[in-house]
């Protein structure tokens, strides 16, 4: 009897084993710091789908590009090196004009626009997405884009031959059309590009100017709200499909609720981040009309590339989307 005892009790420790180390895990790779509000959005969603799911899927979170930087997140996520990752779509933008839509100028320049652009295009995306063997999970907006400059920019002129961050095939294309010299630089590196002087001017949010400390290296910020580009966070299709059902509900569900939280949160820090760029000596400009004049007009130019490239799927994304404005 003892015997009998002590082998069930051992069967029962490896079937307790085995039920502990059974439960789901992925790996979730972003290119941001963890004060960034793309970032602190991840933060939360991974929580949720663990509670979500009882315990039964952990997802790890890999911050400040430690574990593949910006540019190759996609790829990884395609090749299952990682079930879910987190991209800046107009960094795709050479692949396909999907993903350089929410990058183009002055198309969608608030943050109800940029949702409405957001839905014409979500189809599409998903189609794109689905044909490289992954899903788009949700998608939230960075705050509207200014110019931040070592130099008066009163016109598009004024930027013509300046050291020009290009995070992103769109970004290097206004470089272009300005008459600026680009340098690609991501997120992670600028800081320390700034420092040696390899770029003095770009284009970005007053959340990737918080989250780099743009103050201590230039003084001027010029709030243009070009344009809302977004994150998206995508998910490799066969990892999905190999999820239980639970797990399944528990990733959508968090997955929606991220969304929601990221847009919202997005938008509440818009004007935080620009007073806290000021209190550390940044000076808030307006754009002039003659800027915003230029602007608009390489935005025109730059919605007409796209058009050609995107041909019929594209113009009906736009005028899906312009019924909404």
């Amino acid at each position: 009897m003892k015997k009998t005892l002590g082998l069930l009790t051992a069967a029962g420790a490896v079937a307790m084993a085995f039920t502990a180390q059974a439960a789901t895990k992925w790996d979730l790779p972003n290119a941001y710091p963890s004060s960034n509000l793309h970032t602190q959005t991840l933060e939360e969603f991974v929580k949720d789908v663990e509670s979500y799911s009882d315990g039964d899927f952990e997802i790890t979170l890999h911050t400040n590009a430690s574990l593949f930087k910006a540019p190759e997140i996609k790829r990884a996520v395609q090749g299952n090196q990682a079930q879910i990752g987190e991209i800046l779509l107009t960094n795709f933008a050479n692949e396909d004009p999907v993903y350089a839509l929410d990058g183009l100028p002055f198309l969608a320049t608030g943050y109800d626009a940029a949702w409405d652009l957001y839905q014409a295009q979500k189809d599409w995306l998903n189609e794109k997405l689905g044909k490289q063997g992954m899903m788009l999970l949700y998608s939230v907006a960075w705050p509207p884009q200014g110019i931040f400059a070592n130099k008066e920019v009163n016109t598009v002129e004024d930027l013509e031959g300046v050291k020009w961050r290009a995070y992103s095939p769109v970004t290097a294309r206004i470089a272009e059309l300005v008459g600026a010299q680009a340098v690609t630089i991501q997120s992670s590196e600028l800081s320390q590009a700034m420092a040696t002087g390899t770029v003095t001017t770009f284009m970005t949010s007053g959340s990737t100017g918080w989250d780099t400390k743009v103050y201590e290296y230039i003084k001027r910020y010029y709030d243009t709200e070009a344009w809302l580009p977004r994150n998206a966070v995508i998910v490799n299709k066969k990892a999905f499909d190999q999820l239980s059902d639970k797990n399944q509900e528990a990733l959508l569900k968090a997955g929606e609720e991220a969304e929601q939280r990221g847009w919202a949160l997005s938008e509440e820090k818009t004007q935080w981040y620009l007073e806290q760029l000021e209190d550390n000596g940044m000076e808030i400009h307006k754009p002039s009309d003659e800027l915003k004049e230029g602007l608009d007009e390489i935005g025109k130019v730059m919605l007409s590339e796209w058009l050609e490239r995107a041909g019929e799927d594209g113009q009906k994304v736009i005028d899906a989307f312009k019924e909404t404005q």
